[in-house]
């Protein structure tokens, strides 16, 4: 490679690299927490359920307890399961029925607890499992500022990337076995940066394609819309299979008996190892009412299976049926793998927990990256001004950086504590005690005591965080794995686990002078 070329690659890296450390950082940590949203929840909520997408629900029950509450009557209702836990999510439009009160024409959204049917809004139902899952994608900045950024983000790393393999393509096998803890800082963390940034290569580059994808999908698709449907994105949605058939309102009330859950039962036996994940029914109670029954194969069966059956109800008729076995498209391959291979839902505990592993690596690979730009920038024939800046900047960029780990853990202690946390409380906590920390940090203007403080701190509360829910709950994690309650077990032991890991690293950190 000639110089001109490495000189771009380079800096392209670089400066692609550092302008997105801390945002890309947060979207990592939080994400990496994300992949045990579900276990989260649970874990709050002091609830354990059955490892299944599959909706757990008394159809009959529920519908007629909902009907009392809010008149279904003419209404088109989606019930569907989009987390492991014991609630539903239920979307109601508002009535067809035009003579109806005004209220009954609004819509609602709402979650249903699947046995006691209590209905909880969207910010009642909110968690420390759903507040890190929405801040890996920056959703709590405003829609679409908060999309768009991570979206953007997302596209910076990719080409951090590819430039950063480029750069080191000839020495890629032997730069991968070298490390030098004990030469010159500069050394240290280029070693680290480099092996470590090798082995999450796949995994960044993975989430890299995907997270932009799904973060700015919409500026990609716009003038697509635009340019092959005159404008109409109504018609793109239904050839994307997004939309479901509309069925017309006759204003006759249907005269006989309806059973949902015979109607879902009959849709599941078709096929085995289909789990059951949505139910859509239209014009609820009317002669033309439609259920629509729809699920995906287990994981292991097929990675790709999409099934759905539409019935309907007056006189138990098929008017569509999709065989996830026999009529899997290339549509549904595109749309499925890329949201599987994000989330990584289809590998049990092991695939979540290397995910985990690899998203702290590529936060050590991030915080390593600016430290390396740091120590290059502090040489003595730069101006006493520069370096004193760049210090500034990264002793910024380490204080948002590192805190998150101790206010994760203490957001784990006070959503237990304080359950249910309310979600302006539960951002009070969260976003206000990491603000204070990071200040804190940046008047303390010490890196080395950031570092230590962060690890030793967020170990210490991360012990506290079984404990804690020992004594609220009483599921004490041998209790709990007794009791086969498998989430709240695991959330205990995973942060015994991650508490003994930091509190080691903490206490062999051997900090090097750099000039500030």
């Amino acid at each position: 490679m000639n110089n001109r070329h490495y000189n771009i690659y380079f800096h392209t890296h670089t400066v692609s690299g550092i302008v997105i450390s801390v945002v890309l950082f947060v979207i990592f940590f939080a994400g990496s927490f994300s992949f045990f949203r579900d276990e989260i929840v649970n874990w709050e909520r002091s609830e354990s359920t059955a490892q299944t997408k599959e909706i757990q629900l008394d159809y009959n029950n529920a519908l007629q307890h909902l009907d009392k509450k809010y008149v279904l009557h003419a209404r088109n209702i989606t019930i569907s399961k989009p987390s492991i836990e014991n609630r539903v999510a239920v979307s109601l439009e508002g009535t067809k029925d035009s003579l109806a009160p005004k209220k009954q024409r609004l819509g609602d959204f709402f979650y249903l607890d699947n046995k006691s049917y209590k209905s909880y809004t969207y910010e009642e139902a909110y968690s420390l499992g759903e507040l890190l899952y929405r801040l890996h994608f920056l959703a709590q900045i405003p829609y679409p500022a908060g999309y768009y950024l991570s979206g953007f983000t997302a596209l910076f790393f990719l080409f951090a990337i590819i430039t950063g393999v480029l750069l080191h393509w000839k020495k890629i096998v032997s730069n991968f076995y070298i490390f030098r803890p004990k030469e010159k800082l500069k050394t240290l963390w280029t070693d680290a940066h480099t092996a470590l940034g090798m082995i999450g290569l796949p995994f960044q580059f993975v989430y890299a394609v995907t997270g932009a994808f799904f973060m700015i999908k919409l500026l990609i698709v716009a003038p697509a819309v635009k340019v092959l449907y005159n404008g109409d994105q109504n018609k793109l949605y239904k050839e994307l299979e997004y939309t479901d058939a509309d069925y017309k309102f006759e204003k006759k009330k249907l005269a006989n008996p309806f059973n949902i859950n015979q109607l879902v039962a009959k849709a599941k036996s078709n096929w085995s190892d289909f789990e059951v994940t949505r139910v859509y029914i239209q014009n609820y109670g009317d002669v033309n009412m439609h259920v629509l029954v729809e699920g995906e194969m287990l994981n292991h069966k097929k990675f790709t299976g999409i099934g759905k059956i539409d019935y309907r109800v007056s006189d138990g008729k098929i008017i569509a049926k999709k065989d996830p076995i026999a009529q899997t498209s290339y549509l549904d391959v595109v749309k499925n793998v890329l949201y599987r291979i994000h989330f990584g839902d289809y590998g049990g505990y092991a695939l979540k927990i290397i995910s985990f592993i690899l998203g702290i690596i590529t936060c050590f690979v991030i915080i390593s990256g600016v430290m390396i730009w740091l120590v290059a920038r502090q040489k003595n024939n730069l101006p006493e001004k520069k370096r004193r800046f760049n210090a500034a900047v990264v002793r910024i960029y380490l204080a948002i950086c590192l805190s998150m780990y101790p206010i994760t853990a203490l957001a784990f202690i006070g959503s237990k504590i304080f359950y249910p946390l309310s979600q302006s409380n539960l951002f009070t906590l969260y976003f206000g005690g990491w603000l204070l920390l990071s200040i804190f940090f940046i008047i303390k203007k010490n890196d080395s005591f950031t570092n230590k403080f962060c690890l030793i701190s967020g170990s210490i509360l991360g012990f506290l965080i079984p404990i804690t829910n020992g004594i609220v709950s009483g599921d004490w994690f041998w209790t709990s794995f007794m009791r086969n309650k498998v989430q709240i077990f695991f959330i205990d032991v995973f942060w015994i686990f991650l508490a003994s890991i930091s509190l080691y690293v903490a206490y062999h950190l051997k900090p090097k002078k750099v000039v500030s």
